[in-house]
């Protein structure tokens, strides 16, 4: 039950993490996917590097603590959290001219 509890939670921490730093960007890391003469498509990466390295840093705390079990949750919790994340389209903006 907690591992289900701690998964629930990573993933609603993952997932706003990638909401705000997409809506906030302080790195300004865009790519632009689609260029016409009437409008622009422009992916903002912030979101996504700021929630993948939060996932590095609690990989890395829990090796340190030796809880190598937990390590997959919170990988189910990342995975689903970018596949929602993208679904709901975060980070995408449409600029039309």
């Amino acid at each position: 039950m907690k591992k289900l509890l701690s998964t629930v939670l990573q993933f609603v921490m993952f997932l706003l993490v990638y909401a705000i730093g997409s809506l906030f960007p302080p790195f300004h890391i865009q790519r632009i996917l689609i260029a016409t003469p009437t409008y622009s498509r422009i992916f903002i990466m912030d979101g996504l590097l700021i929630a993948l390295a939060l996932y590095i840093l609690i990989v890395l705390g829990e090796t340190l603590m030796k809880r190598r079990c937990q390590i997959t949750w919170t990988t189910i919790a990342f995975v689903l959290a970018m596949v929602f994340g993208y679904l709901m389209k975060f980070g995408f903006i449409t600029h039309e001219f």
